[in-house]
């Protein structure tokens, strides 16, 4: 089992902690054409190379912050759709692509807890119940110097949740 991330969304939709073990990177696809290499002599007789404008400026990997963007939409869309669909007794709890398993886990405070590991991985449920009660609680609600609130996506800055965390993490591993 790999844990590729992990995600903690409040009430507001705001990230407010993230963290990542283990990148997942697939190749990217050539789209059915073969790219021919230019070589320096080939652009210097044909002139300069074209400015491919936005494409060339756009990021081969999203940030950190988009990323959880993503992956919030994902959760909440899937979730509306579930609820919707099955009822307001059903509850949206994985699913998984070709590529990952997502894992989701929502406290009755509408804290959400979000897991991404590889696809063999069985139901993480009960892991992100556990982290939520014996690690969230214990070591961010509990500690009086840690905001109730998170205004404006203000992280969970409490280096003990983070070592538990990843002990915790590596233990279930």
């Amino acid at each position: 089992m790999v844990v590729y991330s992990f995600y903690i969304f409040d009430r507001h939709t705001e990230c407010i902690y993230s963290r990542l073990w283990a990148r997942h990177d697939r190749p990217l696809s050539s789209g059915g054409s073969a790219a021919r290499p230019i070589s320096g002599s080939s652009v210097a007789s044909n002139g300069p190379a074209p400015d491919l404008g936005p494409a060339r400026a756009r990021p081969a990997r999203l940030s950190a912050q988009d990323d959880a963007k993503l992956i919030f939409g994902t959760i909440f869309s899937l979730r509306n759709m579930v609820r919707k669909l099955g009822g307001p007794d059903d509850s949206f709890i994985s699913y998984r692509t070709g590529q990952y398993k997502l894992h989701y886990y929502e406290t009755p405070t509408s804290i959400k807890f979000v897991m991404l590991t590889d696809t063999q991985t069985l139901n993480m449920r009960n892991v992100l119940h556990q982290i939520y009660v014996n690690l969230y609680v214990e070591f961010v609600v509990k500690n009086p110097l840690s905001p109730v609130e998170h205004p404006g996506g203000e992280g969970v800055a409490n280096e003990l949740f983070e070592l538990a965390l990843d002990q915790f993490v590596k233990g279930v591993l």
